[in-house]
Order: C-alpha cells, then sequence, then structure tokens
C-alpha cells in the first residue's frame, strides 16, 4: 500500500476520533434550580471519551476509504461508525457490572459503576444502546440503506449476536464446554459485531461506488474468524498480562469457559497462531486497497 494511501487512511480514522468527541450528546435536564449532584449526562459519554482502540469503527471506515476517494462522502458514514462504537460501548459498561464481571478497570479507568453507581452505568448502557440506532436513523443516508444498516446491527449486536453469547457466557459459567461450543459462544458474543462493522462498511460503500459482488457477504465471514481470533487473543492477555499491561481487569475469568482453560497457554498460543494464518491468508484475496487498509489496522494491535 502506498504511503499516501496509509495516509488518507489515518487522517479519515483521525477526522472521526474528532467527530466523536466533538458529537456529545447534550441530555434534556430540569429547568433551574438544576441539581449539580446530577452527573447522567458527564457518565453518558464519559467511556467513550476514555479511549479505546476504536477497532469497530475503523473496520467501517477501511472499508468505506478501498472504495470512496471523497472525504465528504465518507464522512457521511462517520455517524455509523459512531453508532458501532457507542454500541460496543455499552455492552462493555455492562459487561462491567457486578452482576457480570464486577470489574473495576475499563480502559485504562475505573469502571462506571465504581465512579458512580451501579443505576447509573446500568442506564448509561441502556441510553448508549438506543442511541446507537438514533445515530443511524438521523444519518445523512438514503432510508433504505438506513434499514439495512439498523437491521445488520440489530442483529448482529442484539439477541442473535452479541447478547445471546453473552447469555450463553453468564449461563455456562463453571461448566466446561466443548470446542466448538466455544467458538460458537464467541462468534455470537464477540465476532458478530465486528462482523457487523465489516459488512456495514460494505453496504455504505456499495452506495457511492461499484463494489465487488459478494464483498458483504466476503467481509461478514471475515469478520467472524476476526473475533474468534481477538477472543482467543484476549483470553491469553487475561491469563498472561497485568491491570496496567492491558488496561483492564486480567486474570478474572477463574469460572469462565476460556481457551486457555480448554487448551492450556500453549495450546491456545497455538490455536491463535493458525486462526492468524487463517486471516492472512482470507485477506489476501481482498481488493489491494482494502487488504493494505485491513493489514494495517491489524498490525497496529498487535
Amino acid at each position: 500500500m502506498s504511503d499516501s494511501n496509509l495516509r488518507f487512511y489515518q487522517e479519515i480514522c483521525t477526522a472521526f476520533e474528532g467527530y466523536l468527541v466533538a458529537n456529545k450528546p447534550t441530555l434534556q435536564n430540569f429547568d433551574p434550580p438544576f441539581d449539580p449532584s446530577f452527573k447522567f449526562e458527564t457518565a453518558f459519554w464519559e467511556m467513550l471519551l476514555n479511549g479505546g482502540k476504536r477497532f469497530r469503527p475503523k473496520l467501517l471506515l477501511a472499508v468505506v476509504c478501498a472504495f470512496v476517494r471523497s472525504p465528504q462522502r465518507i464522512k457521511r458514514a462517520f455517524p455509523i461508525a459512531l453508532a458501532l462504537e457507542v454500541l460496543h460501548t455499552y455492552s462493555l459498561i455492562h459487561d462491567d457490572l457486578p452482576c457480570m464481571d464486577n470489574s473495576p478497570l475499563r480502559r485504562g479507568h475505573p469502571t462506571l459503576h465504581t465512579t458512580y453507581n451501579e443505576t447509573t452505568a446500568t442506564l448509561v448502557g441502556d441510553g448508549l444502546n438506543t442511541y446507537a440506532f438514533e445515530l443511524i436513523a438521523c444519518s445523512k443516508l438514503p432510508s433504505p440503506l438506513k434499514v439495512c444498516l439498523v437491521a445488520t446491527l440489530a442483529q448482529c449486536g442484539g439477541v442473535r449476536g452479541m447478547v445471546l453469547g453473552q447469555a450463553l457466557d453468564c449461563h455456562f459459567e463453571g461448566q466446561e464446554l466443548w470446542r466448538a461450543q466455544l467458538e460458537e459462544l464467541h462468534i455470537l458474543k464477540t465476532g458478530k459485531l465486528i462482523a457487523a462493522s465489516l459488512k456495514m462498511g460494505a453496504l455504505i460503500s456499495k452506495e457511492f461506488s461499484k463494489t465487488p459482488a459478494r464483498l458483504a457477504q466476503t467481509l461478514f465471514d471475515l469478520g467472524l474468524l476476526m473475533g474468534l481470533f481477538f477472543q482467543v487473543r484476549d483470553d491469553i492477555i487475561d491469563a498472561t498480562q497485568s491491570p496496567e499491561q492491558s488496561g483492564k481487569s486480567t486474570q478474572a475469568d477463574g469460572l469462565k469457559n476460556t481457551y486457555v482453560h480448554l487448551l492450556g497457554l500453549n495450546g491456545a498460543q497455538g490455536y491463535l497462531a493458525t486462526l492468524q494464518a487463517q486471516l492472512l491468508e482470507r485477506l489476501e484475496i481482498l481488493p489491494p486497497a482494502l487488504k493494505g487498509y485491513l493489514t494495517h489496522l491489524l498490525e497496529s494491535l498487535a
């Protein structure tokens, strides 16, 4: 990939980060007298401003940048990229709650229920979940496309995807699963939303340019594989790194089904290498610009 193409993608990602910061929503409060102890508006956007890799938005933007060269058209995808980050962040907030993983640390910062309280964290997560769909609905994209984007995000982030995966993960704590069952669980819990990010990028790209036939399905399948790869990697990180190194609570999966528990550390590392080889194989068949952007993004997360 040329330096100019890489700079173009990096500039778009930087512009998206500025968009995320600038578009913190203003939430209506009571008219005066205003109670300064009401911190919900601050809490609502806090976890987004606390950083994160922005992996899912960057996946979507990688696909769009590969086929659309107009920055103004690409920026019309920013609300959709933000919707992905918003929905992902809601899932992290709920995942960290005392009734789930009871984690004190996320993205190198205290979790919301630690800083505020469990009620605030729960309601922030609820609000972010629904706000993701408001962002898509209010975007300046054609209505038929918005319907497809809403359906994709709802299916992959809801009870046919991430939420079902979380439910299975919680239900089967302390019960050993077969490897095929563990893979199915993590495809739902992690892979579906990553796959949605790539597919939604393909749907947007098709609106503005000519894209290869079956690109959306090809990228969706690639996203499922990426989800497995990152879940195995996260299990290894949890077993081998400190909270300071990872930016989140680690070694807290004692009752959970993980690839390290199932395969041992060496076995999980070997499986990770196999998944990485499969990913590289899938990337080879993509159009050159898209392959370059996705390869750069995956290398930046290594």
